[in-house]
C-alpha cells in the first residue's frame, strides 16, 4: 500500500542540467543563484534545491533552523563552522562528497578555488540567519529600498 507522496512527488520527473532554473535569492550575495528541483522551501516539507556561487564569492556566517545534506555536485565546496568568518577553518569537499549539517549550525561559504554547485536536501521551511546583520544581503535590498522611496530615484 502507498501512502501519500510529498509535495512534487506524486509524478515521475527528470530534470536535466540544461533545465534547472537558477534565479537571485534575496539572502545570497547578488551574484550567487539558488534553483528549486522538489518540493517548496518556504512550506512545512522536504525541498531539493541547488546553490551556485561564482569564484571568490564568500556568504558570512549564518545558520538555518532546518538539518541539510549538501552533496557536492561541481567545483570545490569550502565551508568551515563557526559564527566568525575565519580562512583557515575552512574545509574543502570536492564532486561526490557529502556534508551533513544539522539545524542551528553557524557556517560560513567561500567559493575560493572557483564556482561550485552544491544540492541540499532538506525539510523545510527553509530559513537563514546571519550572525551580523551587516552581512545579510536582505538589509542592504531593504536599505537601498528605503533610498528610493525617499529620494524617489535609485540609489547608486
Amino acid at each position: 500500500m502507498v501512502g501519500a507522496h510529498q509535495p512534487g512527488e506524486a509524478v515521475f520527473k527528470s530534470i536535466l542540467p540544461e533545465d534547472v532554473d537558477w534565479k537571485p535569492f534575496p539572502a545570497f550575495p547578488p551574484s550567487a543563484r539558488l534553483a528549486v528541483l522538489v518540493g517548496d522551501p518556504t512550506q512545512a516539507g522536504p525541498y531539493l534545491t541547488r546553490v551556485k556561487v561564482p569564484s571568490g564569492v564568500k556568504l558570512m556566517p549564518h545558520r538555518h533552523p532546518e538539518d541539510r545534506i549538501y552533496t557536492v555536485i561541481s567545483g570545490v565546496f569550502y565551508i568551515g563552522l563557526g559564527d566568525r568568518f575565519e580562512a583557515e577553518d575552512l574545509k574543502a569537499h570536492p564532486p561526490g562528497a557529502v556534508v551533513v549539517l544539522p539545524g542551528n549550525t553557524w557556517h560560513f561559504h567561500w567559493a575560493k578555488s572557483g564556482e561550485y554547485v552544491t544540492q541540499i536536501t532538506a525539510i523545510g521551511p527553509l530559513g537563514m540567519e546571519y550572525k551580523e546583520v551587516q552581512d545579510d544581503p536582505r538589509r542592504a535590498a531593504q536599505s537601498s529600498s528605503r533610498t528610493q522611496r525617499q529620494t524617489g530615484s535609485p540609489t547608486r
